[in-house]
């Protein structure tokens, strides 16, 4: 399951540099699978979705911080908990509902945004 940032976030920014694969961005700010990972040009992306890495692609909030949810992995294969949960002092960063998935998969994501 991905990690949500909650429309209690005070825009502090504390979680933006915790998050090991570049899921969080600032509210109104564009995103790419390229960033802070090692994925360039065509994609096909673990769901079966095709992609360019390097495409600029909308925001999912234009209010606040936000965590792109095929990014996150919760933290899985860097660390023991959810980082941006963990620093957050207002605890905005809560399980998103809307995406669940297993360790499994959440370990395949992160292998294939960091393959070894």
């Amino acid at each position: 399951m991905a990690i949500i940032i909650t429309d209690e976030c005070i825009n502090c920014g504390a979680c933006e540099p915790e998050c090991p694969n570049t899921a969080i961005y600032e509210g109104a700010d564009d995103w790419r699978y390229s960033d802070g990972t090692q994925l360039k040009g065509s994609i096909v992306l673990p769901d079966g979705k095709a992609a360019n890495a390097d495409d600029a692609q909308t925001p999912v909030s234009d209010e606040f911080y936000y965590i792109v949810p095929d990014k996150c992995t919760e933290c899985k294969g860097f660390h023991e908990e959810p980082q941006c949960a963990a620093v957050c002092p207002v605890d905005c960063c809560v399980p998103d509902d809307d995406h669940v998935e297993s360790e499994d998969v959440l370990l395949a994501k992160q292998r294939f945004m960091h393959p070894e």
